[in-house]
């Protein structure tokens, strides 16, 4: 399968299409602000939640399947990948028309979601959660399992491509609409067609690469109750992500209006677009992390814990430091005085950032583990804790209540539970405490990075784009500067640059024998680990056998 090349095609793509996902949307965000108001940026919000949650029924299936179809790739079972295929489009019908009925279910309850004196006068709630709702539902039912054989083939380039051409002609359309009609129902029915052509191209993409492959057949029941193993897990532990993700936006919606939502969420957009360019840096490594658990020892994969640890303080600490010192004079730059939430919750959302970074970290290891059954119900808690502590904070302290919720539910709860995981599974017999010690170290010189570098910031009045690119300049000189003179004596620092010094030679190297300079034992047994190579616990019997993590579009803390 030429997997070096086709990972580094794929890192490339992915990487391109991430900031064209960050870029154009910011645009989009922008021009809706413009022409419509505050208030339907709000219904926007409003509505990705409420079909995040009815994506439940989605949650682990996706990752379960793609993780079925790597064997019989590798061993050119014809057959057994058509079944599969057959097994997929079942599935992904079954989840559609899910979808569906609990979506109309819902429908009574949409008033009591949204504070009714937001609403814009001159639309109907109804109909604009219907067409954001068929949207949800057509990407299901419109040949849905042919992504799989491009994901499962290491081919995700070619579904980015045809996902990158569709959604710029959409969001041409829907820039054209908004300056000329000023119309939100336009608006949804260009996105409705553009996520019918998405699911036409791909299915189009996959059938001109892979003809052989057609849904005829019948999986084994062995087989099925694997891949029904495999979603409940992967459900159980995700699903408390998405809760969690979602219950800010109907709380703030719901009790706050849909204005402080919109507010809310474009300082939410800053920060989750920078949460989703380190993102590469973990699904980059995910395999290697996978391959190395399989391959190497406790010792090993624990030292590379710990360097992964301190690039993630530096990457995280760095960022956050910027948002601190940029998000606000950036948002007034952008929206105006009335975009501009108090510092207090500013404050809070980087603590959020900086925390979320880690649990990143943390989870791309419990992934690659497959350490989905010991971990099902973290998630559930936390997300149980958040919304109990939204609820009781929303009233008294408002939209800085709500966030708080998030951090301490996430601090006191995930964190932890997650830490705890890690130590009993994959890390026994290290020193826990230690650990826990060095992550309150790169939190407190965090803390003080973003003291130090905030007065020099403050120095610099922002009046337009110059003087915030010379406050992000101090940011980065005054942020890295402070942390290779707290970080560069540490054991794990030189280990980095060891590591960085060995890799960099490889490159061109790599690419000149990639594929060929196995024997054909490794090639089958690398194969195997396909996408993203990785341990998981096999539920009924606890004992550990090689599997694969596919990758997941699941939010934040996944």
């Amino acid at each position: 399968m030429k997997r070096t090349r086709n990972a580094v095609r794929n890192v490339i793509f992915g990487g391109l299409l991430k900031g064209y996902q960050i870029l154009v949307p910011f645009i989009m965000r922008t021009l809706l602000i413009r022409y419509l108001g505050m208030e339907y940026l709000g219904l926007n919000s409003l509505f990705t939640s409420i079909l995040q949650i009815l994506n439940l029924a989605e949650l682990g299936v996706g990752s379960a399947l793609g993780y079925s179809m790597y064997a019989p790739i590798a061993e050119g079972n014809k057959d057994e990948i058509c079944a599969l295929l057959s097994l997929y489009r079942r599935y992904y019908r079954l989840i559609g028309l899910g979808i569906f009925l609990a979506g109309i279910v819902l429908l009574p309850f949409l008033p009591s979601l949204v504070k009714t004196d937001s609403i814009p006068p001159d639309v109907d709630l109804y109909v604009l959660y219907l067409l954001h709702l068929g949207a949800c539902v057509i990407s299901y039912w419109l040949f849905a399992y042919k992504n799989s054989l491009l994901a499962a083939h290491q081919r995700s380039d070619l579904a980015n491509k045809a996902d990158l051409a569709v959604r710029t002609l959409q969001y041409l359309i829907q820039a054209g609409l908004l300056v000329g009609f000023r119309n939100y129902y336009w608006y949804l029915l260009a996105a409705l067609g553009a996520q019918i052509l998405t699911n036409l191209c791909t299915a189009l993409v996959a059938q001109k690469n892979y003809p052989d492959y057609v849904p005829k057949g019948q999986v084994e029941e062995q087989t099925r109750q694997k891949i029904r193993g495999k979603i409940k897990d992967l459900f159980t532990s995700r699903v408390g992500v998405v809760i969690v993700n979602s219950a800010d936006t109907l709380v703030i919606s719901a009790f706050l209006g849909l204005t402080v939502l919109a507010v809310y969420q474009n300082y939410y957009y800053i920060v989750t677009s920078v949460i989703g360019l380190v993102g590469v840096l973990f699904t980059s490594t995910l395999a290697g992390i996978g391959n190395s658990l399989l391959t190497e020892g406790r010792g090993k994969n624990y030292a590379d814990f710990c360097k992964f640890t301190l690039l993630i303080a530096w990457i995280a600490g760095l960022c956050t430091c910027c948002l601190l010192c940029l998000l606000q004079p950036f948002m007034k730059l952008w929206i105006g005085e009335a975009g501009i939430l108090p510092g207090q919750i500013v404050i809070c959302l980087c603590v959020y950032y900086f925390i979320y970074e880690f649990n990143q970290l943390f989870n791309a290891y419990k992934d690659a583990a497959g350490i989905w059954h010991r971990d099902r119900f973290r998630t559930l808690t936390t997300a149980g804790v958040n919304l109990v502590l939204n609820l009781l904070l929303v009233k008294p302290m408002g939209l800085y209540g709500v966030i708080l919720s998030t951090v301490v539910a996430t601090v006191i709860v995930g964190m932890p539970w997650l830490i705890h995981n890690l130590f009993t599974t994959l890390f026994d017999g290290e020193d826990r405490q230690s650990y826990l010690g060095t992550l309150v170290f790169y939190g407190s010189v965090t803390f003080l990075n973003c003291m130090l570098t905030d007065r020099v910031c403050s120095q610099i009045p922002v009046e337009g784009i110059r003087e915030l690119l010379e406050r992000a300049l101090v940011c980065l000189l005054v942020s890295n500067g402070i942390f290779l003179l707290c970080y560069g004596g540490r054991k794990d620092f030189r280990a980095l640059l060891a590591m960085g010094k060995r890799f960099l030679p490889e490159i061109p190297h790599d690419k000149a024998t990639s594929g060929n300079d196995r024997s054909a034992e490794e090639t089958t047994k690398f194969a195997d680990y396909g996408k993203a190579g990785a341990f998981y616990e096999d539920c009924s019997s606890g004992n550990r056998v090689c599997g694969i993590v596919h990758g997941s579009s699941a939010g934040p803390e996944s």
